[in-house]
């Protein structure tokens, strides 16, 4: 049900939180870590995600959720939910990338 709410809320907002993360060094980087990577957020990323989510959080109140204990736990519900290549991903796994690629 949160994460329901969380998805909603937080896709009618996609864009202001895209274009005010363009100005956070390493911001999408370290979001996208887990998902790119397949590597865990060390305590480190974490602080660093968190710090940058106080700054969106003027913007998008609904992150605050993610500032609060134990908020970190639903930290790749945001990187899933902004995560921007999804469709490509969906393609990829369906072996339509690239359309060349059977001749």
């Amino acid at each position: 049900m949160l994460k329901i709410f969380l998805k909603r809320t937080i896709s009618k907002n996609k864009a202001l939180i895209l274009r005010e993360s363009k100005g956070m060094q390493n911001f999408m980087m370290l979001l996208m870590k887990q998902r790119n990577t397949g590597n865990n957020w060390t305590a480190e990323d974490i602080a660093m995600i968190k710090s940058h989510l106080m700054r969106l959080a003027l913007y998008v109140p609904v992150l605050i959720i993610f500032l609060l204990p134990f908020g970190s736990f639903l930290l790749p519900v945001l990187a899933e939910i902004i995560d921007r290549r999804e469709g490509m991903r969906n393609k990829e796994a369906n072996g339509l990338s690239n359309p060349t690629s059977s001749l």
